[in-house]
């Protein structure tokens, strides 16, 4: 059970380096709609970023996520999630490992992307 919706809390969505946190309402209320048009657990690998966690995972400058826009996610059927993302996000980027939604106004809307394969070191 969450605290900031039905099915999402505060501690999923919050920095994983030093608890910053930014509620973005309107991102909480697609995401649990995505929820429970999947009907099948969400899992947020990546919420809100400060500035030095959104640096360290090769994040861009302008990330959605540094205002508590963006969500990366996944779930056990991926290909169930991107179709659901696809009705209810209007900014999605598609990773091997995650999806990333968002809701930001301030950029281009009605946009997808493909996230490179990371390159494996041996």
């Amino acid at each position: 059970m969450g605290d900031l919706t039905k099915d999402f809390s505060k501690v999923e969505m919050k920095c994983r380096c030093c608890g910053f946190f930014i509620e973005d309402k309107k991102l909480m209320k697609k995401l649990q709609k995505l929820r429970n048009a999947i009907g099948v657990p969400i899992k947020i690998n990546s919420g809100c970023r400060c500035v030095t966690h959104n640096a360290e995972v090769g994040g861009s400058n302008n990330s959605s996520h540094l205002m508590g826009h963006a969500a990366d996610i996944s779930c056990r059927d991926m290909f169930l999630l991107r179709r659901y993302a696809y009705q209810i996000f209007d900014r999605i980027g598609i990773s091997k490992e995650y999806i990333h939604v968002d809701v930001d106004d301030t950029k281009v809307q009605l946009t997808d992307w493909l996230y490179p394969n990371p390159v494996r070191k041996s």
